[in-house]
């Protein structure tokens, strides 16, 4: 077990990088982490042959629990910080991943994105084309939440702590089309919207994020959503996920022009039963 703490300075600097979220858990974290590796010797010229793939930092199960764990306090405390996100899904979703793995090499067309490994981004992206769509072509609805919603697919980090290639491809994949979902489910990105998402996903992937995120994501919503939430957003969300097609089954990188609706009903996905605004402002 000899890992050098230089290892973990990454997750002690999104522990500090941002505003300071009023709690010292993960610095805790990162520090309990260099404890247990203060006699280790300073990190070999070819450990970047332990990589599984690029910036893979390879964690061993009692590690894995230090950063779940800070970063599971800092995601609770301010749930858009994506970097305590990724890190709480990565080093928590070991048997998620594997089930969804599987159901992608058993239907064809998730088995060529698994055999393809597309990613969605900006340089992958042809927005021109994108632009000229019809209205009411999946392409250009999803450019369409992008520009309302302030987003874009470069802000999904890549994944660091997932110990086997191809199962890390599979949370990098889950990552990139979250916003995707958002278009399918049409949902923006306010809290409300975000949470009815988080259901869907747990529902679908049963990853432990995104449950924790359903269930602890309705208490940052004031009485008004959250009532929305429980009385119609939440069921049909649940449902969905529940009845709809497996989403990371869809190359939708081949599907910018075929029609929104077109898709939903091929992936079994109602339209949500009240339509939700996209806000300049996050609401909380």
């Amino acid at each position: 077990m000899r890992r050098s703490c230089s290892y973990f300075i990454m997750f002690r600097r999104y522990s500090i990088r941002s505003l300071k979220w009023g709690s010292r858990h993960s610095v805790l974290t990162s520090k309990a982490v260099c404890v247990r590796q203060q006699h280790s010797s300073s990190e070999s010229p070819d450990s970047h042959y332990d990589r599984l793939y690029p910036g893979h930092i390879r964690t061993n199960p009692v590690q894995k629990v230090l950063l779940a764990v800070g970063s599971g306090v800092a995601a609770l405390q301010n749930p858009y910080r994506h970097d305590m996100v990724a890190v709480l899904g990565e080093t928590t979703g070991h048997l998620a991943l594997l089930n969804l793995r599987d159901r992608m090499r058993n239907d064809p067309e998730g088995y060529t994105i698994l055999t393809e490994r597309p990613r969605i981004r900006l340089s992958t992206l042809d927005l021109n084309r994108m632009a000229s769509l019809p209205d009411g072509s999946f392409g250009r609805e999803y450019l369409r939440f992008l520009e309302d919603n302030h987003v874009t697919p470069d802000s999904r980090a890549d994944v660091k702590f997932v110990d086997n290639e191809e199962l890390a491809y599979v949370m990098q994949r889950y990552r990139e089309v979250h916003d995707l979902l958002h278009t399918l489910l049409g949902m923006p990105t306010n809290m409300l919207g975000e949470v009815a998402v988080k259901w869907f996903e747990a529902a679908q992937t049963g990853l432990p994020m995104c449950v924790l995120g359903a269930a602890l994501g309705p208490l940052r919503l004031n009485t008004s959503r959250l009532q929305s939430l429980l009385t119609s957003l939440g069921p049909w969300a649940l449902q969905t996920g529940r009845q709809a097609r497996c989403v990371l089954n869809v190359f939708y990188e081949r599907r910018w022009e075929q029609n929104l609706e077109d898709l939903r009903q091929e992936l079994n996905i109602e339209p949500p039963p009240i339509a939700l605004s996209a806000t300049k402002q996050r609401n909380t």
